[in-house]
């Protein structure tokens, strides 16, 4: 899976970008060879040519592209992959979640009808549309291995939500591209050829809310510090985020209805 969002509408942390040039040294007589972060057009034709038979892609005007591995390619893949649309909110899943059945039952959906995607979409709405719990604790209440990346292109309403389970089992990356866009992506490969040196894993256990920005779910009151991160060249890369235990989240508990809410994001 591909999501690609214009730095406008997905707001990155700073310390994704790389504090390095994009020059890669070749040899004390050798010209360095330039290693430029690329357009977001250009990283979806890279993720065409790594997925050749059965990729497509869907591009939106607000700055947003999403692409995907369709059902014939799959095989390709080492996890499950799904991607679902629904009422102008749109989610690609990978992986799987243990507790979907009862998940289903809780958001009182059609067993026949529902995936991982479909459920992911419905949590989603129901935080966006200010259900009874905190963002963190919904995406706790999701066990399994997975990685989602959910773009709601609601006019008024356009964000990104994107989280990653805690065990490692799913790859996830992000970084920035050549014109500040988002790149988040399972395949590491896309990833560091589209964003040169701005580039990192995504931090497992931690959530990222274009407006609310990156977050850890299983820690949800303590801040998250970057770390610097050096490739095998010896140059800087984008950062790591680990939680900070020494560091708590400043909030103003509230009263009536949103109590609930003191230590989430408004969705």
């Amino acid at each position: 899976m591909l999501g690609i969002f214009h730095k406008q509408l997905a707001h990155p942390p700073q310390e994704l970008n790389s504090p390095e040039p994009a020059n890669i040294p070749t040899g004390k007589h050798v010209p360095a060879v330039k290693r430029q972060p690329k357009n977001p057009d250009e990283i979806i034709r890279d993720f065409h040519t790594a997925y050749p038979n059965d990729s497509f892609a869907a591009t939106f005007g607000c700055g947003a592209a999403l692409a995907c591995v369709g059902p014939h390619g799959r095989h390709l893949c080492k996890h499950e992959r799904m991607f679902c649309g629904f009422e102008n909110i749109y989610c690609m899943f990978v992986g799987r979640l243990d507790n979907l059945s009862s998940l289903i039952r809780q958001y009182g959906l059609s067993g026949k009808a529902t995936n991982e995607a479909v459920l992911i979409i419905e949590a989603y709405r129901t935080l966006r549309d200010r259900g009874p719990y905190p963002a963190d604790q919904v995406i706790k209440d999701l066990s399994g291995s997975f990685g989602f990346v959910v773009f709601d292109s609601t006019p008024n309403k356009t964000s990104v939500f994107a989280a990653l389970s805690s065990d490692g089992e799913i790859p996830l990356f992000w970084g920035i591209s050549g014109d500040g866009s988002v790149v988040i992506c399972d395949d590491r490969d896309i990833v560091k050829a589209g964003c040169g040196k701005s580039y990192a894993p995504f931090p497992p256990g931690c959530m990222f809310h274009s407006e609310g920005g990156l977050k850890s779910f299983e820690h949800p009151m303590n801040k998250l510090k970057p770390m610097p991160r050096v490739d095998s060249e010896g140059m800087m890369c984008g950062a790591n985020f680990k939680v900070d235990t020494f560091t708590k989240i400043n909030s103003m508990p509230r009263v009536g209805s949103a109590t609930n809410w003191a230590s989430s994001w408004d969705l």
